[in-house]
């Protein structure tokens, strides 16, 4: 099972575009992978090439052998281009051995624990009466776990941290009293505050009315998360921008967070996302996988969810109150499949995806540039 050729494609599907590998071996097997690092495609495209040249030839089965050898083949190991690289063809090399062996990807990560994987959707309306009705229509629709965003999530110009703040706490408020208790509720920040903002717009709630916050604060300095866990007993989500285990090391020996966000096309695939789960275990740290990418990626991480026991929600962009176009059945015939609120922990041989590329081939790369914020001061703040 000799890797014989790799083919990246780019399209535009839904507003963002999927940069998707496909792995072929001398068996005439084909596995799929997907990158995670959205708008730098053409980055990780480069540096696929330059694994390429070393990987024809080698045998797809010594997957965790080649996850080390593509890791350590540069004396600038690591970052999150090389390892968004390393995650796309982790997971074609799983999608191609579970297909020659005639079972599912989890059964090469020790077999299910679930049938069926619980999802989390977004509530995408800035806070206000919109949102609470979005809320309402999730809930009615069984959706027991509710993300929701700040406001000026949507801006592509100016965000000022305390003007969110206060226009976004005593909505949450609301919406707890409007859903209940038994519904998880959730707020993705986007690292967009300082340790101040963030405590601040915790402390502005009641003691319950969020069952998380995600990424408040950027994640290069895991002493500024320490200083936030003692201001704030709001859990904390974070994790989707590690890059490798070795990110993870400090929040899960320290204790700093309870749900991992890891996203398994940008942490290095499955040969990776497996030892961050078995350590997260270890520390009652549950995973919530990071997934805003297209059919390939929720399949990968479904078979994740499947085979780890510390499984919180999934990300779901695909809900009765937000549809991004990511999964075009035009494009995946056969996909992982969203039954109510969960998906459905597929039975068919290998990631469980079939893509049509004839007509992946008739769509076009589409350069996407994230916004460029800035506050009212001028300054540039985070995206």
């Amino acid at each position: 099972m000799k890797i014989e050729r790799i083919e990246c494609f780019t399209p535009r599907v839904g507003h963002r575009n999927q940069l998707l590998v496909k792995v072929t071996t001398s068996d005439g097997i084909h596995g799929w992978g997907e990158s995670g690092l959205t708008g730098r495609e053409h980055a990780v495209i480069g540096a696929i090439r330059h694994y390429e040249q070393f990987l024809i030839g080698c045998d797809v089965r010594r997957a965790g052998a080649l996850w080390q050898e593509m890791y350590r083949s540069q004396y600038f190991e690591g970052g999150r281009v090389l390892t968004a690289a390393i995650g796309a063809l982790d997971i074609a090399f799983h999608d191609i051995r579970a297909k020659a062996l005639g079972v599912p990807v989890y059964d090469l990560l020790g077999g299910k624990h679930r049938e069926r994987v619980p999802a989390f959707a977004t509530a995408p309306a800035n806070p206000g009466p919109e949102m609470i009705e979005q809320a309402i229509i999730l809930k009615d629709a069984g959706w027991n776990s509710i993300r929701f965003v700040p406001w000026g999530q949507h801006s592509f110009d100016l965000f000022e941290p305390r003007e969110s703040i206060a226009r976004t706490a005593p909505w949450m408020i609301k919406a707890r009293e409007e859903v209940g208790a038994e519904v998880v509720l959730g707020i993705d920040y986007h690292h967009r505050l300082s340790v101040a903002e963030a405590a601040s717009f915790c402390q502005k709630m009641p003691s319950g009315t969020l069952d998380y916050i995600e990424e408040p604060i950027r994640d290069e300095t895991p002493e500024a998360y320490e200083a936030l866990r003692k201001m704030t007993d709001v859990p904390f989500a974070i994790g989707e921008e590690f890059s490798s285990k070795w990110q993870f090391l400090p929040y899960i020996e320290r204790d700093i967070h309870q749900f991992n966000r890891l996203d398994i096309c940008n942490v290095g695939g499955f040969t990776e996302a497996m030892k961050v789960a078995g350590w997260s275990e270890a520390h009652y740290v549950d995973l919530m996988p990071h997934n805003p990418l297209g059919p390939v990626c929720t399949a990968a991480t479904v078979h994740l969810a499947a085979a780890v026991p510390n499984f919180a929600w999934l990300e779901c962009r695909a809900s009765p109150v937000e549809q991004l176009g990511f999964d075009s059945r035009e494009l995946f015939p056969s996909q992982a499949e969203l039954n109510g609120s969960s998906y459905d922990v597929p039975q068919f041989p290998g990631l469980g995806i079939e893509v049509n590329e004839d007509a992946l081939n008739k769509l076009d790369f589409q350069y996407f540039e994230p916004p460029h914020l800035r506050r009212g001061d001028g300054s540039f703040t985070n995206w």
